[in-house]
């Protein structure tokens, strides 16, 4: 049964030999994927000394109880591995599908879910652009792309060339730094932000993740750039070569972008669309069931014509322009949902600009740029009859859920992949016997023994654990080790409904009604699993 996995670990503290000190996990002297070694970083690996026995005699028998009162608990039911399906729809808000009439769609990772084929692409050819156009050393060619070393939602800091995870109160989760492809020691993190791990608001990210030093990379095509920032760093640094950081910044993300704007990318797609392009019959099935009961459907995206065009051939056919009631590319997101002065334009079949002015947005036609004010007057299209779907939260959603109220779908690839994590009984184990340790030491944290910091590494070690079972750098994209990271807390604030792909859809009626879980509040919690383990919540004797 699953409680016999915590037993298991949890005899690793079991008084050993008639002696008062309890036997020790093995360690090794840094943490691996949780950086270099700091304050408590510790985990498990090459073999360590026992730490200092713990005080002999009744206290040492009480809290020795305390830990093994544990042991014959079930903490684990057998069941709860299979709690969490990863095509799934999942609510921050209460909405009722029977009450949006109008379905809004991005199209690149949205209605177009890539392969991760295409991130290598992307890489090389932004790697080789910096050596041949901006005469970056000849040796950055040596790097390919790891797929994985970074994950979406980290931080930058220009002026420090370090990537980063940061929580959603603006700390940097300690051996999450790195500086090139090496990791950052938490001294040193901490010294380079005045003696703390907090960045202020005013370094931060702005509304739209760019800030005056600091950048959050948000969408799935930031994986490529973060990987290539990193390598040409490290490359500067391991051939102690002096380098501006905010040109080599530049540098890197116009290389990155001269991909796009090249239309290379494009190219890629457009020729193996098999390989590159998925789940299209399921984009197609999404479509023609929502248009089968009525709801009308529009798109807005910032790719140019031709190249939606060959996609939506390939995933719905010839006639895909039917489903849609309007059609709009080249938006220029996120500008587009608050500059007034853009209008729209008309395409011709062949993708050539009309000179006519636009009063109406026909159905079958294309439009080109234009605003999101003009769209809603003409089309009437307001409020929260509308749900709109897009993979990044600033360019896609932000405005439209603030400043407009629709309601908004995030599509994020990762949450399959991180769900089948959660899942598995290895992670389950270790984040349910983090809890338990974590009520113990709240509950006996009035002693001072030795025991209570063997606990404190022990939970310190499964963190560790936990965290390289997403990434071994940087751990889950919604979580560091406590707290929520940056990206879930502008995910909460920024989507009604999000999930892995648009096909989640097909999962549910077209009036069903999402419920968010009722999560409590720290002062509401009535039956924490740190308080089921360890009794009431006293903090006495």
């Amino acid at each position: 049964m699953a409680g016999a996995g915590l037993r298991a670990a949890a005899r690793r503290w079991l008084p050993c030999g008639g002696q008062g000190g309890p036997r020790a996990a093995s360690s090794s002297p840094s943490c691996p994927g949780c950086g270099p070694p700091g304050p408590g970083a510790h985990c498990p690996g090459a073999p360590r000394s026992a730490p200092a026995p713990a005080p002999t005699g009744g206290a040492e028998t009480s809290l020795s109880s305390s830990y093994l009162d544990l042991l014959p608990l079930d903490l684990l039911p057998p069941e709860v591995c299979s709690l969490l399906n990863p095509a799934a729809i999942y609510a921050n808000n209460e909405i009722s599908l029977r009450d949006v009439e109008v379905y809004g769609f991005d199209y690149d990772y949205t209605l177009a879910q890539y392969a991760d084929a295409l991130h290598p692409e992307i890489f090389s050819a932004a790697r080789d652009i910096l050596i041949e156009h901006y005469k970056y050393p000849e040796g950055i060619r040596k790097y390919d792309y790891n797929p994985s070393f970074a994950i979406r939602g980290l931080h930058y800091d220009i002026q420090k060339s370090l990537l980063m995870k940061i929580d959603a109160f603006h700390y940097v989760q300690l051996g999450t730094a790195y500086r090139g492809l090496q990791p950052v020691p938490d001294e040193e993190v901490i010294d380079l932000y005045g003696g703390t791990q907090h960045i202020p608001l005013y370094q931060m990210s702005g509304f739209y993740g760019k800030g005056p030093s600091i950048k959050q990379f948000m969408d799935i095509f930031s994986l490529p750039e973060m990987a290539l920032l990193s390598c040409v760093v490290d490359y500067f640094l391991g051939h102690s070569l002096e380098f501006d950081q905010a040109h080599l910044y530049k540098d890197v993300t116009d290389a990155i972008r001269d991909v796009h704007v090249k239309g290379l990318m494009y190219q890629w797609i457009e020729q193996d669309m098999e390989k590159y392009i998925l789940r299209g019959d399921e984009t197609f099935a999404v479509l023609s069931r929502l248009v089968a009961h009525g709801k009308q459907l529009f798109l807005i995206t910032n790719s140019p014509f031709s190249f939606v065009d060959k996609g939506m051939r390939h995933m719905v056919g010839p006639d895909w322009r039917q489903l849609f009631d309007v059609v709009i590319v080249q938006a220029d997101k996120p500008s587009f949902f608050t500059d007034r002065r853009k209008p729209f334009r008309k395409l011709d079949e062949k993708g050539s600009l009309q000179w006519d002015r636009i009063t109406s947005l026909e159905k079958g036609k294309i439009y080109r740029q234009g605003n999101l004010f003009d769209f809603l007057r003409l089309t009437e299209w307001r409020g929260p009859r509308v749900l709109y779907f897009g993979d990044h939260l600033y360019s896609d959603l932000a405005d439209l859920m603030l400043r407009h109220g629709w309601r908004t779908g995030a599509i994020i690839p990762e949450l399959e992949r991180e769900i089948r994590i959660i899942n598995t009984e290895q992670y389950m184990h270790s984040l349910t016997w983090q809890q338990a340790l974590t009520g113990l030491l709240e509950r006996m944290q009035v002693r001072r023994w030795q025991v209570l910091a063997a606990w404190m590494k022990e939970r310190q070690e499964l963190r560790c654990i936990t965290k390289a079972l997403f990434n071994a750098q940087f751990g889950s994209i919604f979580r560091t080790f406590h707290n929520p990271t940056y990206f879930s807390r502008r995910l909460v604030r920024f989507s009604d409904l999000y999930m892995a792909s648009l096909s989640c859809l097909l999962n549910y009626r077209v009036d069903f009604t999402f419920y968010p879980r009722r999560t409590p509040l720290q002062h509401e919690a009535p039956l924490w699993m740190d308080q089921l383990c360890t009794g009431s919540h006293s903090h006495k004797g």
